[in-house]
Protein backbone atom coordinates (compact mmCIF):
# COMPACT_ATOMS: atom_id res chain seq x y z
CA UNK A 1 0.00 0.00 0.00
CA UNK A 2 1.64 3.40 -0.83
CA UNK A 3 1.10 5.83 2.05
CA UNK A 4 -0.68 9.05 1.68
CA UNK A 5 0.63 11.97 1.20
CA UNK A 6 -0.92 13.20 4.88
CA UNK A 7 1.06 10.13 6.19
CA UNK A 8 4.26 11.23 4.49
CA UNK A 9 3.96 14.42 6.01
CA UNK A 10 3.14 13.31 9.57
CA UNK A 11 6.55 11.16 9.21
CA UNK A 12 8.39 14.29 8.65
CA UNK A 13 7.53 15.40 11.68
CA UNK A 14 9.08 14.90 14.90
CA UNK A 15 6.84 13.21 17.77
CA UNK A 16 5.86 15.38 20.54
CA UNK A 17 8.18 14.51 23.61
CA UNK A 18 7.53 17.71 25.85
CA UNK A 19 3.82 20.18 26.31
CA UNK A 20 3.63 23.34 27.45
CA UNK A 21 0.54 24.22 29.74
CA UNK A 22 -0.51 27.81 29.45
CA UNK A 23 -1.31 27.77 33.38
CA UNK A 24 -4.24 29.63 35.10
CA UNK A 25 -3.03 33.14 33.52
CA UNK A 26 0.03 34.54 31.33
CA UNK A 27 0.03 37.96 33.53
CA UNK A 28 3.12 38.10 35.83
CA UNK A 29 1.43 40.01 38.28
CA UNK A 30 -1.97 37.81 38.35
CA UNK A 31 0.23 34.66 39.05
CA UNK A 32 2.02 35.98 41.85
CA UNK A 33 -1.24 37.20 43.69
CA UNK A 34 -3.04 33.88 43.21
CA UNK A 35 -0.13 31.32 44.11
CA UNK A 36 -0.78 32.62 47.86
CA UNK A 37 -4.53 32.06 47.29
CA UNK A 38 -4.06 28.17 45.52
CA UNK A 39 -1.78 27.58 48.37
CA UNK A 40 -3.96 28.34 51.22
CA UNK A 41 -6.80 26.43 49.76
CA UNK A 42 -4.53 23.33 48.87
CA UNK A 43 -2.99 23.05 52.74
CA UNK A 44 -6.55 23.86 53.98
CA UNK A 45 -7.83 21.33 51.68
CA UNK A 46 -4.83 18.82 53.15
CA UNK A 47 -5.51 19.49 56.76
CA UNK A 48 -9.27 19.63 57.02
CA UNK A 49 -9.43 15.94 54.74
CA UNK A 50 -6.89 14.59 56.28
CA UNK A 51 -8.34 15.75 60.13
CA UNK A 52 -11.94 14.09 59.25
CA UNK A 53 -10.32 10.71 57.99
CA UNK A 54 -8.33 11.22 61.79
CA UNK A 55 -11.58 12.25 64.20
CA UNK A 56 -13.55 9.68 62.15
CA UNK A 57 -10.77 6.44 62.93
CA UNK A 58 -10.27 7.17 66.54
CA UNK A 59 -14.22 8.34 67.12
CA UNK A 60 -15.68 5.22 67.84
CA UNK A 61 -19.37 6.74 67.73
CA UNK A 62 -18.42 7.77 64.13
CA UNK A 63 -17.69 4.00 63.03
CA UNK A 64 -21.42 3.49 60.84
CA UNK A 65 -20.97 3.05 57.20
CA UNK A 66 -21.72 6.80 56.10
CA UNK A 67 -18.65 8.18 57.98
CA UNK A 68 -16.50 5.24 56.31
CA UNK A 69 -17.69 6.44 53.19
CA UNK A 70 -16.63 10.24 54.26
CA UNK A 71 -13.54 9.05 55.55
CA UNK A 72 -13.16 7.56 51.87
CA UNK A 73 -14.26 10.71 50.04
CA UNK A 74 -11.48 12.85 52.16
CA UNK A 75 -9.16 10.27 51.19
CA UNK A 76 -10.15 10.71 47.34
CA UNK A 77 -10.07 14.43 47.32
CA UNK A 78 -6.78 14.80 49.16
CA UNK A 79 -5.24 12.39 45.88
CA UNK A 80 -7.51 13.99 43.93
CA UNK A 81 -6.07 17.66 44.55
CA UNK A 82 -2.61 16.70 44.96
CA UNK A 83 -2.71 15.40 41.60
CA UNK A 84 -2.40 18.44 40.32
CA UNK A 85 -2.05 21.20 42.55
CA UNK A 86 1.70 21.11 43.44
CA UNK A 87 2.59 20.83 39.88
CA UNK A 88 0.09 23.98 39.83
CA UNK A 89 1.69 26.05 42.30
CA UNK A 90 5.27 25.32 41.08
CA UNK A 91 4.37 26.39 37.82
CA UNK A 92 3.80 29.58 38.88
CA UNK A 93 7.09 30.61 39.32
CA UNK A 94 7.99 29.38 35.49
CA UNK A 95 8.31 31.33 32.82
CA UNK A 96 7.87 27.87 30.17
CA UNK A 97 5.75 25.25 32.11
CA UNK A 98 6.91 22.06 30.71
CA UNK A 99 5.70 18.94 31.15
CA UNK A 100 7.21 15.42 29.59
CA UNK A 101 4.62 13.36 27.45
CA UNK A 102 4.99 10.49 29.92
CA UNK A 103 4.52 12.96 33.49
CA UNK A 104 1.27 14.70 31.37
CA UNK A 105 -0.10 11.45 30.86
CA UNK A 106 0.36 10.21 34.25
CA UNK A 107 -1.06 13.49 35.94
CA UNK A 108 -4.29 12.59 34.12
CA UNK A 109 -4.99 9.10 34.83
CA UNK A 110 -3.98 10.21 38.74
CA UNK A 111 -6.96 12.79 38.41
CA UNK A 112 -8.93 10.80 36.49
CA UNK A 113 -8.57 8.28 38.31
CA UNK A 114 -9.60 10.22 41.35
CA UNK A 115 -12.23 12.09 39.89
CA UNK A 116 -14.03 9.32 38.44
CA UNK A 117 -13.74 7.10 41.81
CA UNK A 118 -15.24 9.91 43.44
CA UNK A 119 -18.57 9.88 41.41
CA UNK A 120 -18.93 6.37 42.01
CA UNK A 121 -18.57 6.90 46.02
CA UNK A 122 -21.05 9.07 45.72
CA UNK A 123 -23.69 6.54 43.74
CA UNK A 124 -22.85 4.43 46.98
CA UNK A 125 -22.97 6.83 49.67
CA UNK A 126 -27.05 7.55 48.08
CA UNK A 127 -27.50 4.15 48.55
CA UNK A 128 -26.46 4.42 51.80
CA UNK A 129 -28.98 7.17 52.82
CA UNK A 130 -31.83 5.00 50.77
CA UNK A 131 -30.88 2.08 53.15
CA UNK A 132 -30.52 4.20 56.48
CA UNK A 133 -34.18 6.10 55.62
CA UNK A 134 -36.27 3.44 53.94
CA UNK A 135 -35.42 0.16 55.60
CA UNK A 136 -33.88 1.64 59.17
CA UNK A 137 -34.47 -1.34 61.07
CA UNK A 138 -32.00 -3.71 58.80
CA UNK A 139 -29.83 -0.90 58.08
CA UNK A 140 -26.46 -2.44 60.10
CA UNK A 141 -27.33 -5.60 58.79
CA UNK A 142 -27.65 -4.86 54.89
CA UNK A 143 -24.74 -2.24 55.03
CA UNK A 144 -22.20 -4.39 56.68
CA UNK A 145 -18.81 -3.51 57.48
CA UNK A 146 -17.91 -6.18 53.97
CA UNK A 147 -20.25 -4.29 51.73
CA UNK A 148 -18.73 -0.65 52.28
CA UNK A 149 -15.67 -1.97 51.87
CA UNK A 150 -16.20 -3.69 48.52
CA UNK A 151 -18.55 -0.66 47.51
CA UNK A 152 -15.42 1.54 47.93
CA UNK A 153 -13.15 -0.58 46.61
CA UNK A 154 -15.34 -0.91 43.86
CA UNK A 155 -15.42 2.91 43.35
CA UNK A 156 -11.46 2.37 42.65
CA UNK A 157 -11.34 0.08 40.41
CA UNK A 158 -13.92 1.24 38.15
CA UNK A 159 -12.34 4.99 38.54
CA UNK A 160 -9.13 3.10 37.03
CA UNK A 161 -10.03 0.81 34.31
CA UNK A 162 -12.08 4.15 32.86
CA UNK A 163 -9.51 6.75 33.41
CA UNK A 164 -7.10 3.96 32.01
CA UNK A 165 -8.92 3.65 29.41
CA UNK A 166 -9.13 7.29 28.54
CA UNK A 167 -5.17 7.94 29.15
CA UNK A 168 -4.47 4.81 26.36
CA UNK A 169 -6.61 6.26 23.90
CA UNK A 170 -5.46 9.39 24.75
CA UNK A 171 -2.21 9.34 24.26
CA UNK A 172 -1.75 6.40 22.12
CA UNK A 173 -2.56 9.26 19.17
CA UNK A 174 -0.11 10.62 17.22
CA UNK A 175 1.08 14.62 18.04
CA UNK A 176 3.52 16.06 15.81
CA UNK A 177 2.85 20.00 17.34
CA UNK A 178 1.45 21.80 18.29
CA UNK A 179 2.17 21.22 21.89
CA UNK A 180 0.60 24.38 23.90
CA UNK A 181 -2.04 23.03 26.17
CA UNK A 182 -4.87 25.83 26.78
CA UNK A 183 -4.73 25.07 30.27
CA UNK A 184 -3.18 24.43 34.00
CA UNK A 185 -3.02 21.00 33.93
CA UNK A 186 -2.99 17.71 31.57
CA UNK A 187 -6.75 17.92 30.61
CA UNK A 188 -7.44 15.45 27.92
CA UNK A 189 -9.63 17.37 25.54
CA UNK A 190 -7.19 19.99 25.20
CA UNK A 191 -4.73 17.39 24.41
CA UNK A 192 -7.10 15.67 21.80
CA UNK A 193 -7.32 18.72 20.01
CA UNK A 194 -3.88 18.86 19.42
CA UNK A 195 -3.55 15.36 18.07
CA UNK A 196 -1.97 15.07 14.81
CA UNK A 197 -4.46 11.94 13.73
CA UNK A 198 -7.90 11.72 13.64
CA UNK A 199 -9.09 13.02 16.99
CA UNK A 200 -12.56 11.48 16.47
CA UNK A 201 -11.73 8.26 18.39
CA UNK A 202 -10.16 9.97 21.41
CA UNK A 203 -13.38 12.15 21.50
CA UNK A 204 -15.77 9.57 21.23
CA UNK A 205 -13.97 7.37 23.69
CA UNK A 206 -13.85 10.08 26.12
CA UNK A 207 -17.92 11.04 25.73
CA UNK A 208 -18.72 7.10 26.37
CA UNK A 209 -16.87 6.85 29.19
CA UNK A 210 -18.07 9.98 30.69
CA UNK A 211 -21.13 9.33 30.07
CA UNK A 212 -21.34 5.32 31.34
CA UNK A 213 -19.56 6.46 34.95
CA UNK A 214 -20.57 10.19 35.28
CA UNK A 215 -23.73 9.83 33.38
CA UNK A 216 -24.40 6.33 35.39
CA UNK A 217 -23.63 7.81 38.57
CA UNK A 218 -25.90 10.63 38.09
CA UNK A 219 -28.93 8.14 37.43
CA UNK A 220 -28.45 5.48 39.85
CA UNK A 221 -28.13 8.66 42.68
CA UNK A 222 -31.15 10.32 41.32
CA UNK A 223 -32.97 7.25 41.50
CA UNK A 224 -31.61 6.24 44.80
CA UNK A 225 -33.15 9.94 46.31
CA UNK A 226 -36.50 9.20 44.37
CA UNK A 227 -36.79 6.25 46.81
CA UNK A 228 -35.58 8.30 49.13
CA UNK A 229 -38.57 11.14 48.87
CA UNK A 230 -41.13 8.26 48.86
CA UNK A 231 -39.62 7.07 51.97
CA UNK A 232 -39.53 10.57 53.62
CA UNK A 233 -43.40 11.25 52.03
CA UNK A 234 -44.61 8.09 54.43
CA UNK A 235 -43.12 9.42 57.60
CA UNK A 236 -46.20 10.95 59.30
CA UNK A 237 -44.50 13.29 61.35
CA UNK A 238 -43.33 16.76 60.03
CA UNK A 239 -40.36 16.36 63.05
CA UNK A 240 -39.10 12.83 61.57
CA UNK A 241 -39.42 14.09 58.31
CA UNK A 242 -37.22 16.99 58.57
CA UNK A 243 -35.00 14.77 60.85
CA UNK A 244 -34.50 12.23 57.48
CA UNK A 245 -34.14 14.85 54.96
CA UNK A 246 -31.61 16.62 57.06
CA UNK A 247 -29.50 13.32 56.74
CA UNK A 248 -29.38 13.53 52.82
CA UNK A 249 -28.64 17.40 52.64
CA UNK A 250 -25.17 17.40 52.93
CA UNK A 251 -24.69 14.65 50.18
CA UNK A 252 -27.21 16.88 48.05
CA UNK A 253 -25.01 19.75 48.15
CA UNK A 254 -21.99 17.93 47.31
CA UNK A 255 -23.65 15.69 44.36
CA UNK A 256 -25.13 19.25 43.44
CA UNK A 257 -21.52 21.19 42.98
CA UNK A 258 -19.72 17.74 41.24
CA UNK A 259 -21.92 16.73 39.30
CA UNK A 260 -22.91 20.39 38.08
CA UNK A 261 -19.30 21.82 37.30
CA UNK A 262 -18.01 17.83 35.71
CA UNK A 263 -21.06 18.04 33.34
CA UNK A 264 -19.88 21.24 32.60
CA UNK A 265 -16.50 20.90 31.95
CA UNK A 266 -16.38 17.21 29.84
CA UNK A 267 -20.11 17.13 28.32
CA UNK A 268 -19.99 20.49 26.72
CA UNK A 269 -18.22 20.88 22.68
CA UNK A 270 -14.61 22.27 22.82
CA UNK A 271 -14.68 25.69 21.58
CA UNK A 272 -12.20 28.53 21.57
CA UNK A 273 -14.19 30.77 23.19
CA UNK A 274 -14.94 29.10 26.20
CA UNK A 275 -11.14 28.60 26.95
CA UNK A 276 -11.41 30.80 30.04
CA UNK A 277 -14.93 29.37 31.28
CA UNK A 278 -14.02 26.27 31.21
CA UNK A 279 -10.17 27.09 33.34
CA UNK A 280 -12.93 28.53 36.02
CA UNK A 281 -14.99 25.61 36.01
CA UNK A 282 -11.93 23.09 36.40
CA UNK A 283 -10.39 25.61 39.16
CA UNK A 284 -13.78 25.34 41.27
CA UNK A 285 -14.19 21.23 40.08
CA UNK A 286 -10.57 20.12 40.91
CA UNK A 287 -9.11 22.64 43.72
CA UNK A 288 -12.13 24.05 45.21
CA UNK A 289 -14.48 21.79 45.71
CA UNK A 290 -11.96 19.13 47.70
CA UNK A 291 -11.85 21.99 50.30
CA UNK A 292 -15.25 22.42 49.66
CA UNK A 293 -16.61 18.84 51.01
CA UNK A 294 -14.81 18.48 54.43
CA UNK A 295 -16.64 21.67 55.31
CA UNK A 296 -20.32 21.12 53.77
CA UNK A 297 -20.49 17.58 55.83
CA UNK A 298 -18.95 18.98 59.20
CA UNK A 299 -20.20 22.46 59.79
CA UNK A 300 -23.72 21.29 60.35
CA UNK A 301 -23.20 17.69 61.71
CA UNK A 302 -23.74 17.15 65.44
CA UNK A 303 -22.10 13.83 64.92
CA UNK A 304 -18.81 15.37 64.08
CA UNK A 305 -19.01 18.36 66.45
CA UNK A 306 -19.46 16.50 69.02
CA UNK A 307 -16.59 13.75 68.18
CA UNK A 308 -14.53 16.88 67.78
CA UNK A 309 -15.51 18.07 71.34
CA UNK A 310 -14.72 14.32 73.15
CA UNK A 311 -11.23 14.08 71.08
CA UNK A 312 -10.13 17.93 72.69
CA UNK A 313 -11.92 17.31 76.05
CA UNK A 314 -9.29 13.86 75.62
CA UNK A 315 -6.28 15.80 74.67
CA UNK A 316 -6.81 18.37 77.96
CA UNK A 317 -6.66 15.66 80.09
CA UNK A 318 -3.56 13.80 78.27
CA UNK A 319 -0.86 14.35 81.69
CA UNK A 320 1.78 16.72 80.59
Amino acid sequence: MVPSRSMQEDRNHTPVTMFVLMGISDEKELQLSLFPVFLVIYLVTLFWNLSLIILIRIDSHLHTPMYFFLSALSFIDICYTSSISPRMLSDFFKEKKMISFIACATQWLAASWMGQAESCLLAAMAYDRYVAIGNPLQYSTIMAPGLCWKMVAGALVCGFLSSLVETITGFEMYYCGPNVIQHFFCNIPEIISLSCSNPFIGQMSLFVIVSIVLGGSLVFILLSYGFIAASILKISSVKGSAKAFNTCASHLAVVTLFYGTALAVYMQPSSSHSTKKNKFLSVFYVIVIPMLNPFIYSLRNKEIKEALKRVMKRATHLPH
